[in-house]
């Protein structure tokens, strides 16, 4: 089960306390408070300062001193609540120097007869301003909120807010998101570098948007949770069919959504989906890491708690929403295999259905050919293919394996095994992920 964040204080979020921490000493306390507590300390900070970039910055700093301190003096009872003194003292530091910069400003624009340069400025106390700020714990998730809006704020490329997002809300370092990513970490700091600057230059305040600014942007932020828990569980490169740690990455942060935003029902869509689609992890590989297609996973390894909290999170969805979003149909599609006992036993007739909501609700290439397989399962091959070949000839899908894996498969259940094995060829140039082009190897192989 994925570790949830804890409270800092105050309500129902209990403290981590220093008995929880009894088995961690040194650097691995350090890692363990930052994984669950740093998107509240980044949060907090923020609002403390005003300051987002810098805020992200004294939480580092707290962080490196922390690696230096608890080895040395061991975890303190309240670890977050250290991080947090820590990062204020490093920000009443900063407010300091930036006074007395400010005011050897005024003194040189003065000798040059410019008094009024600096006007405003040097008079105010920023450390004083700084203290005056209530530290309320109530408002801890509101500030895990405001970072989650600002990580997926529109003016940021998609890249660099799911960089950002997992960095801020999720806690990993730039090295564990280069490579969950497979990219180099000089990238993964350059994006993150780029975001904050791009969201200084159009200063974005650090605040919880407001309700209307929520309902426009919320899509955003389940879109940039989707496309994590996405490229977890279906890898597009690498060696690894499924990153584990990603996709549970992503199941955390939409349980850390639903409780920010408890009445927006695609926030509890999205949780069932990704709970529902994690359920059948377990039997997704077989021993060697090699992808087992549905009809041949064992169902009795499926994850039947995450089968419950997906059903239980989808039951929430239709009970708070006007009908079920796009999330929550494919949760919907998703409930239908949790729920069938085989692959005959599956509802496809339903399936089907919802594909075609789904085709309303969020039109796109890829929702058509998981309809087309659906099409094949509840009515042949024959009628699929033409789903299949109005999707080739619009090209939109050219640089994916999937159509052409598709329509290999169709070809081969019609029975020309000539048109398959070319499609099956040009799938496998495609694939990025070697434990998927293993698969289309071995159909290669059957097929000789």
């Amino acid at each position: 089960m994925d570790p949830e964040r804890t409270g800092l204080a105050g309500g129902d979020r209990p403290a981590l306390s220093a008995a929880a921490m009894s088995d961690h000493t040194g650097r691995d306390a350090v890692a363990a408070v930052w994984r669950i507590e740093s998107a509240r300390i980044v949060g907090a900070l923020a609002r403390y300062t005003g300051d987002f970039a810098l805020a992200e910055d004294l939480a580092q700093e707290a962080f490196a001193e922390a690696l230096v301190t608890w080895p040395r003096d061991g975890v303190p009872g309240n670890p977050a609540g250290w991080l947090l003194t820590v990062g204020r003292r490093r920000a009443i530091d900063a407010f300091r120097r930036r006074s007395a910069r400010d005011e050897r400003y005024a003194a040189l624009a003065h000798d040059l007869g410019e008094g009024g340069l600096a006007a405003g400025n040097a008079s105010a106390d920023p450390v004083r301003a700084a203290e005056d700020v209530l530290w309320d714990p109530d408002r801890i998730d509101d500030d895990v909120l405001a970072s989650m809006f600002l990580c997926c704020h529109p003016v940021l490329s998609r890249e660099a807010r799911v960089a950002l997002t997992l960095r801020v809300v999720g806690g990993l370092t730039s090295d564990e998101i280069a490579k969950a990513f497979l990219i180099p970490t000089a990238t993964v700091q350059a994006r993150i570098t780029r975001a904050k600057k791009t969201l200084a230059a159009a200063r974005v305040p650090f605040a919880v948007p407001t309700a209307a600014e929520r309902a426009e942007r919320t899509g955003t932020v389940l879109s940039v949770v989707y496309l994590i828990f996405t490229e977890g569980s279906s890898a597009t490169s690498g060696d690894d069919l499924i990153r584990l740690d990603l996709a549970g990455e992503a199941r955390r942060l939409a349980r850390v959504l639903t409780r920010l935003v408890p009445d927006e029902a695609e926030a509890f869509g999205l949780l069932a989906l990704l709970e529902l689609t994690a359920a059948r992890f377990p039997s997704r590989t077989g021993p060697d890491g090699e992808p087992v297609l549905l009809e041949h996973q064992d169902r009795r390894r499926w994850d039947r708690s995450a089968i419950r909290r997906g059903r239980a999170a989808l039951t929430r969805a239709q009970r708070i929403g006007r009908g079920l979003g796009a999330y929550g149909v494919q949760a919907a599609i998703a409930e239908c295999h949790a729920v069938a006992t085989s692959v005959d036993a599956t509802n496809w007739e339903r399936i089907v259905l919802l594909y075609e909501v789904l085709g309303r609700l969020a039109p796109s290439p890829v929702v058509d050919l998981n309809r087309a397989v659906a099409v094949s399962m509840a009515h042949g091959p024959a009628a699929a293919l033409p789903i299949v070949d109005e999707l080739t000839a619009a090209g939109t899908l050219s640089h994916s394996h999937l159509l052409p894996s598709v329509r290999g498969e169709l070809l081969l259940r019609l029975g020309r095994t000539g048109q398959a094995r070319a499609e099956l060829e040009r799938a496998l140039r495609l694939c990025g992920n070697t434990r998927e082009q293993t698969v289309l190897r071995r159909k290669l192989a059957d097929l000789d």
